[in-house]
Order: C-alpha cells, then sequence, then structure tokens
C-alpha cells in the first residue's frame, strides 16, 4: 500500500518541521544566554560581597522577616 501526498501539503509539512526546529534551537540559545548572565551577576555579587564590611548573621535574618 502506498500513501500519496500531493506538493502543497509536503511543503507545509516540511515549513512546520523547519519552523518547529527552530524555535526549539531559539530557546536554547535564549536559555544559555540567561544562564551567562546569571553568572555574572552572582560574580560580581560575590566580588562586592569580598570588598564589603561584615554584617551579622542576625542582622542579615531581621532584614529579610521584615
Amino acid at each position: 500500500m502506498q500513501t500519496l501526498i500531493d506538493d502543497g501539503k509536503l511543503k507545509q509539512l516540511l515549513k512546520e518541521a523547519f519552523m518547529e526546529a527552530f524555535e526549539e534551537k531559539r530557546n536554547i540559545i535564549h536559555d544559555v544566554i540567561i544562564e551567562a548572565m546569571e553568572d555574572i551577576a552572582l560574580v560580581r555579587a560575590i566580588q562586592e560581597g569580598e570588598s564589603s564590611e561584615t554584617v551579622a548573621e542576625k542582622e542579615i535574618h531581621n532584614i529579610l522577616e521584615g
């Protein structure tokens, strides 16, 4: 048994497959960029923390608890 598909349907299916693959790659690239930005922010926060004065742990808890 042989299945026939017209050129228009085949073209549409290929187009949809291409767009889906492109979207998946774009999401991967987006995730990598976000991770890199978070890493940079973390490094900057650590560097800032190393050059600032120390604070008592209780004081931090008081601030976080409001």
